[in-house]
């Protein structure tokens, strides 16, 4: 697989990475063997980027990558993020933390769980309007430093607090939702980002799932499932989305690819500083979106798409309410 860079401190990942959430059961059951057996094939394909979060299972997604990685730890680019509360191994509703002595506790709390001695790539999970940026920055900028972590990111954060981090520690990445579910970066972040060399890595590039033309209404997945209680999946705005998702699947016929690469084929083309991360946690679906590399839509076929899914098509928020209340913008 080709390799990217994101920003200019160094950091050169897979094309694709690999979004590890899925396997600690935000879509569904787990299965910890089919998990690790994914995380193994997809670095035997080249895929050498890896993301999780202290708040995805919670704290058991880390765990589950150290246990894959323990003998590969060179072989792979590890994503984490810190930045929210927990009490007895739950997460505290959006409460964030992101204190310098925060920080500090979630970043050991990683490495032991992830079973290493430095992160690859650090973000904050969400900003916390409590705790100056800066602060923020200066205290990763210490942890880089001390070798703990070589490379800081930021996720779903606005222009001026990208601007203000980046001023005291460069920033690497940004992770925040893209896609062609989801052009909200378009108008003003992503053309920040490549102003300041700052690449940017799309969470959900598939619009959770609804781009690969398996979706299904909200009420057809168990209440665990994030999908149950995503707005777009819902109602009304499901139909609606099955209409304005129809040009991917018309263009996926044409090529003869699977939907879910065209999606990620468009991501791809959209710029060489821009590294997608799809989750996913069985490997007949990381062959398909790893294969996506290979898949070249023409100048005719990203407009269209481009068109039939601009800012606006989509019907829903892509959050619950209170989800999207910690969007920094």
């Amino acid at each position: 697989m080709n390799t990217r860079k994101l920003g200019n401190q160094g950091l050169e990942v897979s094309a694709v990475g690999l979004g590890c959430m899925p396997m600690s059961q935000s879509y569904g059951p787990a299965d910890e063997g089919e998990s690790i057996a994914t995380l193994h094939r997809a670095t035997d394909l080249g895929c050498n980027f890896f993301d999780t979060a202290q708040g995805y299972g919670p704290l058991t997604n880390e765990s589950l990558l150290g246990k894959a990685f323990k003998d590969r730890r060179d072989q792979v680019i590890i994503g984490t993020k810190f930045g929210f509360r927990f009490k007895d191994g739950k997460q505290v509703g959006a409460e964030r933390a992101s204190r310098p002595e925060h920080i500090r506790e979630a970043v050991e709390g990683s490495l032991r769980r992830l079973g290493t001695d430095y992160i690859d790539l650090l973000y904050q999970h969400r900003v916390d309007p409590a705790v100056p940026i800066e602060e923020v920055a200066g205290t990763v900028g210490e942890l880089v430093k001390e070798g703990k972590v070589r490379f800081f990111g930021l996720s779903e954060a606005g222009i001026a607090t990208i601007r203000r981090a980046h001023a005291v520690h460069p920033v690497s990445a940004l992770q925040s939702e893209y896609s062609l579910w989801e052009r909200n970066l378009e108008p003003e972040i992503i053309p920040a980002l490549r102003e300041l060399n700052i690449g940017l890595v799309p969470f959900c590039p598939l619009g959770r799932g609804f781009l690969t033309g398996n979706a299904k209404r909200a009420e057809s997945y168990p209440p665990e499932d994030t999908r149950h209680n995503d707005p777009r999946y819902q109602g009304a705005h499901f139909d609606a989305n099955v209409q304005a998702a129809r040009i991917v699947f018309e263009i996926a016929a044409a090529v003869q690819a699977k939907p879910a690469q065209i999606a990620l084929a468009w991501l791809l083309q959209k710029g060489n500083d821009i590294v997608p991360i799809p989750g996913t946690k069985r490997r007949v679906y990381l062959e398909e979106n790893i294969a996506s590399e290979a898949v070249d839509l023409d100048a005719a076929q990203m407009k269209a798409l481009d068109d039939a899914l601009g800012t606006g098509k989509i019907a829903g928020n892509r959050y619950p309410d209170w989800i999207m209340a910690t969007i920094d913008r």
